[in-house]
């Protein structure tokens, strides 16, 4: 079971705002409150004009760093994206990884080219991701005047903007307080996991290199798999898709919840949360929807020949096919934002296997800049870090710790205390 205090975000407040700010006045301000007496009031200088300018200086924004995998934006891309994802251990554990992945990138470049090139040239997932982003800071500032103004930032695991980029970037703002904000519902180490390593890797690096941004204190937002507002938008759009359906069979339709998957090894060797949050999700989707239908979880995007979690989304199509169901309807329910997995896999692939095993597949939208969606963005807060029960991985443990202690120079230099 999932823990509830674990598995929801908090609609209370923002990572890292307080209770309640109670600001002490400055000695500035104090040294120019008017005195109680005529004679020091008649004498005092004019200081109400210099102070109004110094209330009135902007302050750094409250960042909420967004973090995914990515997706390449242009066919030329394709080649770094690859290899960048097959250079992480924490997703793929290859023998003789540095030399391997490349090769393994180079061969499968083509393909994935084409791939890309069926869906428009390119992963429309920075584009939503912003979209998303603009909005999340829009209902930030008006939720939470106390930590306003909010700026989104872009952090991607395998394309651009790199992690290292979007701390330039905050670097360059002079941003102090940040929420590093996952946009995979469910935790995984492959997934947030990794990228939470690589966020520590980058501020370690800043802090040895003496670059800006190492001080920025943070809050981390790592799962939110049952969040209302999440559960409301996926039921939405699973409700939208159902509703095409003729009333005398909607019921009757089975629903495939599709995640992406991953390899048993990460599953039952470290103990990985992210198929239990993944269920967690659905039966949240499900309970909403009155279990009006029959459904399963199946997972997609297995890459290589070793185990990994099953049933796949294709196979369980084509049993449903083989046992006369006419009808299905696919639901992405371990991302947020539309990408190749949805696009391509699901809409051309897995329809076209579905047609040629003589039933007609339709997929519920994205969430992508879904009004329900947008506000359940708007009220996350911060998670408890836990490690995998199997957990051999020291960077995790680490930047556990980094997180945990609030990030900043302070937190690094307590790991050599």
């Amino acid at each position: 079971m999932v823990d509830e205090k674990e598995a929801r975000c908090s609609p209370t407040r923002l990572a890292g705002e307080p209770e309640k700010r109670r600001r002490a006045p400055s000695a500035a301000a104090a040294a120019a409150a008017p005195s109680s007496t005529p004679a020091a009031r008649a004498s005092a200088p004019p200081a109400a004009r210099p102070l109004a300018t110094l209330a009135s200086a902007p302050r750094p924004p409250t960042a909420v760093l967004l973090m995914n995998m990515g997706g390449p934006s242009t066919l030329d891309e394709v080649g770094d994206f690859l290899s960048r994802l097959f250079h992480d251990r924490e997703l793929i554990q290859l023998p003789f990884q540095s030399r391997l992945a490349p090769l393994i990138a180079a061969r499968r470049t083509p393909k994935i080219q084409k791939q890309y090139a069926a869906i428009g040239g390119g992963s429309p997932i920075l584009r939503w991701t912003r979209t998303q982003g603009a909005e999340l800071v829009r209902l930030l500032d008006e939720l939470h005047p106390a930590t306003a103004p909010h700026k989104a930032y872009v952090a991607f695991r395998y394309a651009r903007p790199l992690t290292e980029e979007a701390l330039d970037e905050m670097a360059a703002d002079g941003v102090t307080q940040a929420v590093a904000f996952t946009q995979y519902p469910q935790y995984s180490c492959s997934t947030t996991g990794s990228n939470l390593n690589e966020l520590y890797r980058q501020i370690k690096k800043r802090k040895e290199e003496g670059m800006q941004g190492a001080d920025i204190k943070w809050s981390v937002i790592d799962r939110w798999p049952t969040h209302e507002g999440l559960v409301e938008a996926f039921t939405e759009r699973l409700r939208d898709v159902l509703n095409t359906y003729p009333e005398d069979i909607r019921h009757t339709v089975p629903i495939l919840f599709s995640a992406h998957s991953l390899p048993m090894q990460i599953v039952s060797g470290r103990g990985d949360p992210y198929p239990a949050e993944v269920a967690a999700t659905v039966a949240a989707v499900m309970t909403k929807l009155g279990w009006s239908n029959p459904y399963r979880v199946t997972w997609q995007s297995q890459v290589g020949p070793s185990a990994w979690l099953g049933p796949q989304t294709s196979d369980s199509v084509k049993g449903w096919a083989k046992q006369g169901h006419k009808h299905a309807v696919a639901v992405p329910i371990a991302f947020t934002q539309d990408h190749i997995e949805t696009l391509y896999e699901l809409d051309q692939e897995l329809v076209e296997e579905a047609a040629e095993h003589g039933m007609e597949l339709r997929r519920a939208e994205s969430l992508n800049d879904q009004p329900l969606f947008l506000r359940a963005l708007g009220n996350c807060s911060t998670q408890m870090g836990l490690r995998c029960p199997g957990c051999v991985n020291p960077v995790c443990a680490q930047q556990k710790a980094f997180f945990r202690r609030g990030g900043g120079l302070a937190a690094l230099e307590a790991e050599t205390a």
